[in-house]
């Protein structure tokens, strides 16, 4: 929802707005504007595990890359907020300034840990469908048949020419489709 800002000088109640953050300092803006203003703050964050030439590293990035949301009353925080450190302004679409339902919000939340973070970790069983989506088998649909994670690979049955094989593939280049009945 947008509002302009004569009608924000009039609501009294606290909104949440979406603020544009520096890139890769959404959290650090949200731990400074808690501490300073004492304003409520969601910046989501997602944790994942994704190969490297280490082998698997789990990375936490922003959910929403560059923005944070946070929750105040416009007529008497906007110069303060959209002016503390980490914050490069306020999202606004032409004289309209944006504004995030609570109750959106608060499904947001219930996703997250305490410290905001949304741990992604995609956990691949035995009768699982899955799609290849990289390597020379790409795009194709298989079934999972057994799990290695000494080798952090699963062993698929996919059709392929015409015929049932079962081969090997890395756990990262599958991507879960749902279970299914073998």
């Amino acid at each position: 929802m947008t509002y302009s800002r004569a009608q924000l000088a009039l609501i009294e109640t606290p909104l949440w707005f979406c603020l544009k953050s520096q890139p890769k300092r959404e959290h650090l803006a949200a731990i400074g504007l808690r501490r300073q203003l004492n304003v409520p703050c969601y910046a989501p964050r997602l944790r994942f595990r994704k190969m490297t030439s280490r082998g698997a590293v789990w990375f936490v990035e922003a959910m929403f890359p560059g923005y944070l949301f946070a929750q105040f009353v416009y007529s008497l925080q906007n110069r303060r907020v959209g002016h503390s450190p980490g914050i490069q302004g306020i999202v606004q679409f032409g004289d309209d300034l944006a504004t995030v339902d609570s109750a959106t919000i608060a499904t947001l939340r219930k996703t997250s840990d305490d410290e905001e973070i949304v741990t992604i970790d995609p956990e691949i069983k035995v009768g699982e469908a899955v799609r290849i989506t990289e390597g020379p088998f790409q795009g194709l649909e298989a079934l999972v048949t057994r799990l290695l994670p000494a080798k952090e690979r699963v062993r698929v049955l996919l059709a392929f020419l015409g015929r049932s094989v079962e081969t090997e593939v890395s756990m990262p280049q599958v991507l879960s489709l749902g279970p299914r009945k073998i």
